[in-house]
């Protein structure tokens, strides 16, 4: 096969897609996995709910959310194939380097390593995708590799509830490290690249556009940021509950912590991870093909669904931290996790389709510098800060579940976003459809 490939076959852009979809897991589950061991990290090094904050959220977005613009150019002029398996080596490096931190001034510094290998991840792998599929099949192939988060998150829990009572919380990110450079070895041998805008018309020499350009020009289109602030105030909040759901569960249920006379731990893990993996893994994937189907009439549902269904979820979210039992939080938070899987597929393909050809690694950048800087770095810190704010009078457990329920503000100012989008979209849809047209055959 061709270092350059023009019309992929059918069987060989799903293997690609795939397997972007499984770095996309990985690199969630490194992501979240900070997450899910913070009880015994704060056990074993007495780190404050600051503290973790900051590793959980502003540690790793700090130079994540940077790094990935001048990486989105690199991917927009030379092999995106070849930065994504640099960047997949360097994040589970470093990784197995946070296993090893022994202050939190190391472990932050590690959190940050990971943090810029990630971002090396998905702006080109946007870009391999819409290169491989037509803006017709967009939204389902980016909602399949959407479901990294899902499935990531999900694998965290199970992963954790398997290995660290035998491997420790290091061991467990030792053993993460080294899958993850495995796959980069297999990712290197099978993964081609595409050619440029194949997709969109039939001359793929595309001119190449300055950082600052492709900023003015996607700062000009009003879907594009609206659909940006909408997942970045959603993810605001998903982020946080990721990030302090187990502490809370710990705090909550102290039952639930690892204990050779039981297996407890074992079992709210398991469910954990089964209600991401089918909850968040079903909302991620019904609401990018749903969505794709009613936006072939109306283009606005690529804003509407993502709105319309938050507004059942958050409810849920809220009322997952106030009821006494577990099989009730359990479930409601499954209910939530439906529903926030559906912004991932029509987000991520209105953000690659509103974009020109050649500045399409540099949209999904862009999008992840706004969503990251506000969301990853802002949520999990805002709900830390917050509740060691607020623990001096309600006590841990129940300042972290004021300080989650806060989250419903960053939610309403999602949904607002989307319904902003779902007006905008039918005109930039089609400005866009004829300007990547003219691009392509120019």
């Amino acid at each position: 096969m061709n270092n350059t490939l023009t019309v992929e076959s059918k069987s060989y852009r799903t293997t690609v897609l795939w397997l972007l979809t499984l770095m996309y897991v990985i690199s969630f589950i490194d992501r979240q996995i900070i997450g899910i061991l913070s009880p015994f990290i704060k056990n074993e090094m007495g780190l404050t709910d600051a503290q973790l904050g900051w590793l959980k959220g502003l540690a790793f977005a700090l130079l994540y959310s940077i790094v990935g613009i001048p990486i989105a150019w690199l991917a927009d002029r030379y092999s995106r194939k070849k930065i994504i398996t640099v960047s997949l080596i360097a994040w589970s490096g470093f990784t197995a380097l946070t296993g090893m931190a022994g202050s939190f001034m190391q472990m932050f510094l590690a959190r940050i390593g990971v943090g810029i290998g990630e971002a090396g991840g998905s702006p080109p792998s946007h870009s391999i995708i819409s290169d491989l599929y037509p803006k017709e099949k967009r939204a389902s192939a980016l909602g399949i590799y959407s479901l990294g988060i899902p499935i990531g998150i999900g694998f965290s829990y199970l992963l954790a509830g398997a290995l660290v009572e035998k491997f420790g919380w290091r061991g467990t990110l030792y053993i993460l490290g080294v899958v993850g450079i495995l796959l980069a070895v297999i990712l290197a041998i099978i993964v081609k690249e595409p050619k440029r805008g194949q997709m969109d018309g039939k001359n793929i020499n595309l001119k190449t556009v300055s950082i600052s350009y492709s900023i003015t020009v996607l700062s000009k289109i009003p879907s594009w940021w609206a659909m940006c602030m909408g997942i970045a105030w959603v993810s605001f909040g998903g982020y946080a509950v990721s990030a302090w759901g187990v502490d809370y569960i710990m705090r909550f249920k102290p039952e639930y912590m690892p204990n050779p006379d039981n297996n407890k731990f074992e079992w709210i893990m398991f469910w954990l991870g089964m209600i991401h993996l089918l909850g968040y893994g079903a909302g991620t994937y019904f609401g990018a093909v749903i969505t794709e189907k009613l936006a072939r009439k109306n283009i606005s549902f690529y804003g509407i669904m993502p709105g319309a269904v938050l507004i059942i979820g958050v409810p849920c979210l809220v009322a997952a931290f106030w009821v006494q039992s577990i099989y009730l939080h359990l479930g409601l938070i499954t209910v939530y996790l439906i529903s926030a899987g559906f912004y991932l597929g029509p987000s991520f393909a209105a953000a690659q389709t509103l974009a020109p050809i050649n500045m399409r690694a540099m949209s999904t950048a862009l999008f992840f510098l706004v969503l990251n800087i506000i969301a990853l770095g802002g949520g999990p810190t805002f709900v830390g800060m917050l509740s060691e704010s607020l623990s001096y009078k309600y006590g841990d457990t129940h300042a972290l579940r004021l300080a989650i329920s806060s989250l419903v503000f960053p939610y309403i100012l999602s949904v607002i976003s989307f319904f902003w989008a779902a007006k905008t979209l039918p005109k930039d849809w089609e400005i866009a459809d004829i300007r990547n047209k003219k691009l392509a055959n120019e």
